[in-house]
C-alpha cells in the first residue's frame, strides 16, 4: 500500500515532499468558494434560458449528486488526507490502473481550464482597452499567475484568499438586492414576483422533462472544483479537520450560493428574455432591476472568478502531477520541490502544456482548440464515478473498524449506490443525447487509451525479468 510523504522530509539529494503552508483563513476560503466558478454568473443564463424556471430542478438535483460525493471522498480524505485524492484512494481501492487513468485525467481537465479562463479574462480585458490583444491579455494572467504559485502556497493561498472573499461577498449582496426587489422593497425595480413563475411564459417547465434533464448535463460540470479542498487541505496543518469541516459544509454553500442566487434569477429574469444566454444570468437580473453599470459590476466579478479559477487550475494539476510522480506514475522530476516545498517543475510542466493550448486558440486553426477540449467533457462524471466506486470498495476493506470512521458517509452502501447509479445513468444519457454525444466519445476514447497505458505499464512492472526504479512505497 502506498504511504503519503510526511510532511517537512527530503531525500538525500533533493527535496521531494510538500510543505504545510496554508492559514486557516486561507483554507476556509478555499472551501467555501471552491464551488463558485465563473459559469454560475455567465453559463447559468444559457441553462436557464434552456429549462425555464425548472433549471433550479436541475441545479438542485446536481448540489445534491456533489454533496453525496463530497460526503463521500471526505471520509476516505478525512482518515487519509493525501494531496492525490481521489487518484490516490482510487489506486489504493481499485487498482493502480485506475489511479493512473484518472489522476491523468483530472490533471488534463485542470490543464484545459488554464486556456479557457485565461481567454475569458483576456476577452474581458480586450473589450476595455482594444489595443491589447486578447492573446496578449491571456498569456500575461497565466504568466502572472504562475509565478504567484511558483513562489510558495501561501501566495497561491493569499490570492486566492481575496479572490474567494470578493466572489462570496457580491454573490451575498446579489441575492440581497434580489430578494428586496421581489419583495417589493426597491422602487425602481419592476419585478412581477415569484408566483409568475407558475403560471407566465409557458409555466414552470415550458419546454418539457427532456430540457431539464439537457441543463443537469450543464448544470453538473458548474459544480467542478469542489472537491479542490481535499487536494488543498494536504499542505495544511491540521489537514483532517480541515476536510471535515469543508464536506460538512458543502450544503449550506451550494443552498445559499447556487440555489439561492438562481432563485432571484429565475424570479426577475423571463426565461425566453433573448438577451439572458446573451448577457448572463446575473448581468440581465441587474439590468432588469435597473442597476447603473450592471455590465461593468459583473465584468469585475467574472474577471476575479476567471482569475480565480484560473489560479486554482495552475495549483490544482501541479499537485495531482506531483502526487502521480511519488506514485510512480509520472516522471520523476515532477515530484521534487524547492526548499519552500512547491514542486516547481510540476507547475512549470502543466502550465507549459496549458500555454501551448491557449496559443493554439489564437494561431492553429479552430478545430485543434475544439478536439483538445472535446476530451474533457465527461471527466467531471468519471472523476465522480472514481470516488463513489473508491469509497464503496475501501469502506468494506475496514470490516470493524467502520464504527471510528470520523466522517461517514450517510446511509452506506445504499447513498453510495445510488450515485453510482444516477452518474451511470446521466452518462448513458449523454451517449443518446446528440448535442452531448461527441463529447462522453471523446472522453471516452480518452480515458481507454489512458488506461491501456496504466495497465501495460502495470503489466511490465509486474514482471520479475523487469528491473524498474524504486518509485513506489509498498
Amino acid at each position: 500500500m502506498h504511504v503519503p510523504p510526511v510532511p517537512g522530509t527530503t531525500d538525500a539529494n533533493q527535496n521531494s515532499s510538500l510543505t504545510p503552508g496554508f492559514k486557516q483563513r486561507h483554507v476556509t476560503m478555499i472551501s467555501i468558494a471552491g464551488v463558485i466558478g465563473a459559469g454560475l454568473f455567465v453559463a447559468s443564463g444559457r441553462a436557464i434560458a434552456a429549462a425555464g424556471p425548472a433549471s433550479i430542478l436541475a441545479y438542485l438535483v446536481a448540489g445534491l449528486l456533489v454533496v453525496l460525493v463530497m460526503r463521500m471522498l471526505g471520509e476516505m480524505a478525512v482518515a487519509s488526507p493525501d494531496t492525490g485524492s481521489f487518484s490516490t484512494y482510487a489506486d489504493r481501492a481499485i487498482g493502480n490502473w485506475a489511479g493512473f487513468t484518472i489522476g491523468w485525467l483530472y490533471w488534463w481537465f485542470w490543464v484545459l481550464v488554464t486556456p479557457l479562463e485565461a481567454i475569458a479574462a483576456g476577452t474581458i480585458l480586450n473589450s476595455y482597452v482594444p489595443s491589447v490583444d486578447v492573446w496578449m491579455f491571456s498569456l500575461s494572467i497565466i504568466a502572472l499567475l504562475t509565478v504567484t504559485n511558483l513562489t510558495s502556497v501561501q501566495k497561491y493561498g493569499e490570492f486566492e484568499f481575496w479572490f474567494a472573499m470578493l466572489k462570496v461577498v457580491s454573490i451575498i449582496a446579489f441575492i440581497a438586492f434580489g430578494a428586496a426587489a421581489i419583495a417589493g422593497l426597491v422602487p425602481t425595480a419592476n419585478v412581477s414576483g415569484v408566483a409568475r413563475l407558475a403560471r407566465e411564459n409557458g409555466g414552470l417547465m415550458p419546454n418539457g422533462f427532456g430540457a431539464v434533464v439537457g441543463a443537469l448535463l450543464t448544470t453538473i460540470f458548474s459544480f467542478m472544483g469542489t472537491e479542490v479542498i481535499t487536494i488543498a487541505a494536504a499542505e495544511s496543518t491540521n489537514p483532517a479537520q480541515q476536510i471535515s469541516k469543508a464536506t460538512r459544509s458543502v450544503i449550506w454553500r451550494i443552498c445559499i450560493f447556487y440555489l439561492g442566487s438562481i432563485f432571484v434569477v429565475i424570479s426577475v429574469v423571463p426565461w425566453n428574455d433573448p438577451l439572458l444566454p446573451l448577457h448572463g444570468s446575473y448581468q440581465r437580473a441587474l439590468e432588469l432591476l435597473h442597476v447603473p453599470y450592471a455590465k461593468t459590476i459583473i465584468d469585475i466579478v467574472v474577471l476575479v472568478a476567471v482569475a480565480s479559477c484560473l489560479n486554482s487550475a495552475i495549483y490544482i494539476s501541479s499537485r495531482m502531477l506531483f502526487s502521480l510522480s511519488k506514485r510512480g506514475d509520472a516522471p520523476v522530476r515532477f515530484g521534487r520541490t524547492s526548499g519552500k516545498g512547491v514542486p516547481h517543475a510540476a507547475v512549470l510542466g502543466s502550465t507549459v502544456i496549458g500555454i501551448m493550448v491557449t496559443a493554439s486558440n489564437f494561431f492553429a486553426p479552430s478545430a485543434v482548440f475544439a478536439f483538445l477540449l472535446s476530451g474533457s467533457g465527461a471527466i467531471a462524471l468519471l472523476v465522480y464515478l472514481v470516488i463513489a466506486v473508491s469509497q464503496l470498495r475501501m469502506r468494506s476493506t475496514l470490516a470493524g473498524n467502520a464504527a471510528h470512521i470520523e466522517c461517514r458517509m450517510w446511509l452506506f452502501p445504499y447513498l453510495t449506490w445510488a450515485v453510482i447509479l444516477v452518474i451511470s445513468t446521466v452518462l448513458v444519457l449523454m451517449i443518446l443525447l446528440p448535442d452531448h454525444r461527441y463529447e462522453v466519445m471523446s472522453t471516452g476514447a480518452l480515458a481507454a487509451s489512458i488506461t491501456a497505458i496504466g495497465l501495460l505499464r502495470s503489466k511490465r512492472l509486474a514482471d520479475p525479468a523487469v528491473t524498474a526504479p524504486a518509485t513506489r512505497t509498498e
